[in-house]
């Protein structure tokens, strides 16, 4: 169910379909109440002015079909508009579609278009640009693993008429609507999409309240207004252009740099609030922190079950036995970050707690695992090993993993040695990275995957994404776990649009992907969230809880 809090300022929050935890564990927010506005620093939005915003992390693409990271979601939500919005509390409702209809056999939408909607280039919106963008997605040339991977079952789609589309599906796909609502997803004009990958990646066109002006990389992105905007969704707090006349969207890689900025006044919001600055936040009457936990897989070291040593499912539940999570995130993270025990997080549709537990640390158990694995030899250094061999492992690392995880995945290796496990912590190129995971070189890949359905089982266990995706031909199942029954179960799930049915269906995948110890889970991913006195209506979108500054303002 919706879990609902309030900010550290004690103003209200949007309400969202995601458990927000400004001041206390998830699990003791159940009675928190529910809120309408963001910010409540005034009641009188102000239009025009400047909002700077900060984040850590640079797209590689600012369009987000192509591939398909956070980082690319989190702008392409300002310029973007979907066919169909999410409210706070998980409903499919219009947008760029007034509305539709399914068939009985769940194989094909009919989607009946606004008739006013056009983007910033002048390109009319209407069916030819819903199949011209499903197309792109679809196809292979664009690499979009993100996009790309929820529609897989997509087909194709006729043109009824000018404004009405009929989008065909392969198979019965009960989360459709639910991915459509993602910026993921977004609509871009047609015509912009025939342009070269190079040229929209650098300057995509939407139909949403802001425009990309221009992209200085390493820098920051521009945004400017547009104008002509009135189709907003209806979980919106206002209709017509957006309040403010700019966005400067800002690349600060350095969280303590990051953070000063903001407590300076010199940006009005920052994204990832660094965790040891929490408190801080929480003191300062100028700042208001959020915090809300995304839906989907939390992060996670993936096993590769291609090659020994995890090829062994008795030595993967050792590793998750012998690493103390909850001693890790209370030392890196200061207990802002609560941890994650099974294979989805609690914002997922579908999430079931009983499986929480299923990675408790526990050393002994882990000793007697690797002793019937047939590791019981030591060598020189305390490490265990079997026919003369070292029980070993290498973790990649990517370049831009900020320093914190780095330091996490640090203390598991002093656990994991203390049970004779040897933790190589290879950190290189995000590039480097990528084509190591293509070739299945790796014992343990880092990640997460945020998605608003319980179908991200399918998209990092299932067997049909083994195969290569997305740019640099990598996988989405790091673990190239491969398991017909677990694949049926999901299907099943898509299959039914019975509430109930699928519960259960989706309780039984969670229940075999946690058996398996396909991943060491850590702790769920957040958006975090702090805004300067100056920053007034800025909401979460609450498919992924991806700032949304169409009803944002300022006060300078």
């Amino acid at each position: 169910m919706p879990l609902h809090a309030q900010s550290s300022a004690g103003a209200p929050l949007n309400r969202l379909n995601f458990p927000l935890i400004p001041l206390c564990a998830v699990l003791a927010l159940v009675g928190c109440e529910r809120a309408e506005q963001v910010t409540t620093h005034s009641d009188q939005p102000v239009r025009g002015g400047t909002l700077v915003y900060a984040t850590d992390r640079e797209p590689t693409c600012l369009d987000p079909h192509v591939a398909g990271d956070m980082p690319q979601v989190f702008v392409a939500q300002q310029y973007l508009d979907s066919l169909v919005s999410m409210d706070s509390d998980g409903h499919i409702g219009p947008w760029l579609a007034e509305r539709w209809e399914a068939s009985a056999d769940g194989l094909s939408y009919t989607f009946h278009l606004r008739h006013d909607v056009h983007f910033t280039d002048g390109t009319p919106f209407n069916a030819q640009a819903v199949k011209a963008n499903l197309d792109h997605m679809a196809d292979p040339k664009t690499q979009s693993s993100t996009a790309g991977g929820y529609i897989r079952q997509y087909r194709g789609t006729d043109i009824v008429d000018e404004y009405t589309a009929v989008v065909h599906l392969a198979t019965p796909y009960a989360a459709f609507l639910e991915v459509l609502a993602q910026g993921f997803l977004g609509i871009q004009s047609p015509t912009a999409l025939k342009r070269s990958r190079d040229e929209n990646c650098e300057s995509p066109v939407g139909s949403g309240p802001f425009k990309v002006l221009r992209w200085d990389r390493q820098n920051q992105v521009e945004l400017v207004r547009n104008a002509d905007y009135n189709w907003a969704p209806p979980t919106a707090r206002h209709q017509g252009p957006a309040y403010l006349e700019r966005i400067v969207w800002k690349f600060i890689q350095e969280p303590s740099v990051r953070f000063a900025s903001l407590q300076a006044g010199e940006v009005d919001v920052i994204e990832s609030v660094p965790p040891e600055s929490h408190e801080a936040a929480r003191r300062n009457p100028d700042v208001e922190l959020i915090i809300a936990q995304r839906p989907g897989n939390p992060t996670n070291g993936t096993f590769n079950l291609r090659r020994a040593p995890f090829d062994d499912i008795r030595v993967r539940e050792a590793f998750v036995r012998s690493a103390d999570i909850e001693g890790a995130l209370k030392s890196v993270y200061f207990g802002e970050f609560p941890r994650a025990g099974g294979p989805l997080s609690v914002a997922t549709p579908f999430y079931s707690g009983e499986f929480e537990r299923s990675q408790d640390y526990d050393p002994q158990r882990a000793a007697q695992l690797l002793d019937d694995a047939g590791w019981t030899g030591r060598d020189a250094q305390g490490y265990r090993t079997r026919n003369g061999k070292r029980l070993s492992a290498v973790v990649l690392i990517g370049a831009r993993t900020p320093p914190s995880e780095l330091t996490l995945w640090e203390q598991v290796q002093a656990t994991t040695r203390q049970a004779g496990l040897e933790l190589v912590i290879d950190q290189m190129s995000d590039a480097q990275v990528t084509a190591r995971q293509a070739a299945w070189d790796y014992d343990i890949r880092t990640g997460y995957w945020n998605t608003n359905t319980p179908d991200v089982l399918r998209i990092i266990f299932g067997s049909a994404f083994v195969q290569p995706a997305g740019v640099g031909g990598y996988h989405q199942n790091s673990s190239g776990f491969a398991d017909p029954g677990f694949d049926a179960l999901l299907d099943d799930a898509l299959a039914t649009q019975d509430p109930e049915r699928r519960r259960a269906l989706y309780f039984k995948a969670q229940q075999q992907a946690a058996s398996q110890y396909l991943q060491l889970t850590t702790y769920p991913q957040s958006t975090r969230l702090g805004l300067y006195k100056t920053a007034h209506g800025v909401r979460l979108e609450p498919s992924l809880a991806v700032t949304y500054l169409y009803d944002a303002w300022v006060s300078k």
